[in-house]
């Protein structure tokens, strides 16, 4: 895909930044009486860009319907039971969380939300490499590039220049927020000149540019599996800034797991008027003359509304849901020249005895690397080759007392994957013919397993309770996203802000939240892309 001109991105993305900063009494307000006749919008999936969406319209007074196909609200951000007492977080792990009075429990634009306790990380995360072992310490991005100078002499004023420019960066992105569109052009790339510099530069481009060493490398892209690509294909944008943010604002977990932001958000939109149905399937979306008004479900019921808002992944959003091909004919000629991201294989383990205490580890999230070739680890994540390739594991009950039952424990073990390895158990998946597919789950859950006892948990597969797996069919089969992506669209140079599809679309009263549009994939985006589609709607209401 042909990069945007340096001047036409810059106008662009000073379009776009201020929608992240919404002044809510600048928004119209409905009241409670006006907003009885009907839907002002009706939302496809309750996954955290849609509840997002639907609570910021309901705080405004607006009436908003959330129509979500499973039973409970999410998408990855839920959670599921088992016998033994066990709970199992179907995908969070760590996220950021806003302060207020020092106290991390602030749900970014929704500071009504109060009853969702966070605790943090007490390591940030622990980085294993066959010879380096990296606790990367909790909001103390000082500590951590000390570490890292201690580990590698040799390049340390390289390190300490590539976190300089990570802040520079966000500098840069802060500045031009607050600026709006008070900005001289003939002076951006000496007003903003790290912004200038990297946005069209992938991560490994920028890290290069200070740091040689391939094993220092590695360990600074430790976290890219959090975004899905490695050095060499991921913005720098989507690596430098959320991995800044993180490393200074440090790594939290809701105590009850994500299901408790998802229930809040739900809970918010109910109490101020707005609906949620769940296990109610929207099959299309109802368009005349290239302008949605509404959808139908898949019992055939419709519902009609002044917009209507998809959270349901991009590709079958245009592609399944509606007919307007021909249309949309340039649009979707872009989307083709987009990827998706890795998926994700998964198991979820209840021990019947407390092995986490008794081996003595005390990190929650762990990350291991069998070498420091991260183009390698990818290759072997899109092929599925569990032997080759390391794992996430994160341990739960030493977040906070009382996350499994007494005396038992509960841990994650991940690895990311890509959708072309299950392709072939796809059709006699969802027909229920399952013997193939669960032999090859169970080989490679064993493997994993096998692989997490050897180098940190000896006992492991003698103390297990419960055991659950999911693959990347699971994730097509619970959230309907497409190959069963985890973040959307693959976050390259090409498809990063603000070339990333944006809320609004061709077709007219038709906007888009989640991961498949800005900013990106993860809970630290989504939920701003709710709240940036929210504010797209409230301009063109404005405009009348």
């Amino acid at each position: 895909m042909e990069l945007i001109p340096r001047r036409n991105f810059l106008k662009t993305l000073l379009a776009g930044l201020p929608a992240f900063a919404l002044d809510w009494d600048s928004f119209p307000r409905k009241t409670r009486k006006e907003a009885q006749e009907g839907y002002d919008a009706v939302i496809i999936g309750a996954g955290l860009g849609g509840l997002s969406c639907a609570a910021a319209l309901a705080r405004q007074g607006f009436k908003p319907l959330v129509l979500e196909q499973h039973r409970i609200p999410g998408g990855y951000a839920t959670a599921f039971k088992r016998p033994g007492g066990f709970v199992f977080d179907a995908s969070l792990h760590s996220t950021t969380v806003g302060e207020r009075n020092g106290v991390a429990n602030l749900i970014p634009g929704f500071p009504e939300i109060e009853d969702i306790t966070f605790v943090p990380h007490k390591t940030l995360y622990r980085a294993i490499f066959p010879e380096h072992d990296i606790r990367v310490p909790h909001k103390d991005v000082e500590g951590y590039i000390k570490l890292l100078q201690k580990h590698f002499p040799r390049e340390a004023q390289g390190i300490a220049a590539l976190f300089q420019d990570m802040r520079r960066y966000m500098e840069d992105i802060n500045k031009l927020s607050s600026a709006g569109d008070q900005v001289d052009m003939s002076r951006f790339p000496r007003d903003f000149p790290m912004l200038f510099k990297n946005f069209n530069r992938t991560w490994g481009a920028m890290m290069s540019e200070h740091i040689t060493d391939a094993k220092l490398q590695a360990i600074v892209s430790a976290l890219w599996g959090y975004f899905g690509l490695p050095p060499s294909r991921l913005a720098s944008l989507y690596y430098a800034m959320p991995t800044l943010g993180y490393l200074t604002e440090g790594g939290y977990y809701p105590i009850g797991t994500s299901q408790k932001i998802s229930d809040a958000l739900m809970g918010f939109i109910r109490k101020r008027g707005g609906e949620v149905k769940l296990r109610t399937r929207v099959e299309r979306i109802l368009v005349k003359d290239h302008a949605a008004y509404g959808v139908k479900t898949k019992d055939g019921a419709e519902y009609r509304g002044r917009v209507v808002v998809s959270n349901a992944n991009a590709y079958d959003t245009f592609h399944s849901m509606m007919d307007e091909r021909e249309f949309l004919k340039k649009y979707l000629a872009r989307m083709d020249t987009f990827t998706t991201s890795l998926s994700s294989f998964q198991i979820w383990l209840g021990l019947k005895q407390d092995l986490v205490r008794e081996v003595g580890i005390e990190d929650t999230e762990v990350f291991f690397y069998p070498g420091y070739d991260v183009e390698a680890d990818y290759k072997n994540q899109m092929e599925a080759r569990v032997e080759s390739g390391g794992f996430g594991l994160t341990l739960y009950d030493n977040l906070y007392p009382g996350y499994s039952p007494k005396g038992k424990n509960t841990l994650n073990i991940i690895f990311l994957q890509g959708y072309d390895p299950w392709k072939k158990y796809e059709a006699d998946y969802f027909k229920g013919n399952k013997d193939a597919y669960r032999a090859e789950k169970e080989r490679m859950a064993d493997i994993l397993i096998q692989q997490v006892e050897k180098t940190l948990m000896p006992g492991l597969s003698q103390a297990i309770e419960v055991k659950e797996i999911a693959t990347p069919l699971t994730n097509v089969r619970f959230t309907s996203n497409y190959r069963g992506a985890i973040y959307g669209w693959d976050q390259t140079v090409a498809n990063s802000m603000p070339r990333r599809l944006g809320q609004t679309t061709p077709i007219k009263n038709l906007y888009l939240s989640g991961a498949w549009t800005q900013p990106g994939g993860g809970y630290g985006a989504c939920l701003p892309s709710g709240l940036q589609c929210f504010g797209e709607i409230m301009k063109a209401w404005q405009a009348g």
